[in-house]
């Protein structure tokens, strides 16, 4: 069956860096486009990034410039670089799926969420 596992959040000080990644399985990873979704506190879910199977890629405007989204088929692993890291991108961090390879396929599979928390 489908599976995501993130991992690599953590606590880091303002103009920090971290990298997530998402070990993915039960599905032919470079088929389906996958992408990064967080929640703050007391807020709804936020889109940060996406990339599809040819590698293309898109970002938040809140992301663009500091977030690097990649993925490595190999291993089938998603990853987020985070770079020059802000209070206001404390959050938990979700892996998701799409239900096909288009950018705007909904999201079918979400993995259990990672924290990141952005503080002095």
């Amino acid at each position: 069956q489908v599976q995501l596992v993130e991992s690599g959040g953590g606590l880091v000080q303002p103009g920090g860096s971290l990298r997530l990644s998402c070990g993915a399985s039960g599905f032919t990873f470079s088929s389906y486009v996958m992408s990064w979704v967080r929640q703050a506190p007391g807020k709804g879910l936020e889109w940060v990034s996406l990339i599809d199977g040819g590698g293309a890629t898109s970002y938040a405007d809140s992301a663009k410039g500091r977030f690097t989204i990649s993925r490595d088929y190999a291993k089938t692993t998603l990853l987020l670089q985070m770079n020059s890291l802000k209070p206001e991108d404390t959050a938990v961090y979700y892996c998701t799926k799409g239900e096909s390879y288009t950018w705007s396929s909904p999201y079918d599979y979400w993995g259990q969420g990672t924290q990141v928390t952005v503080s002095s």
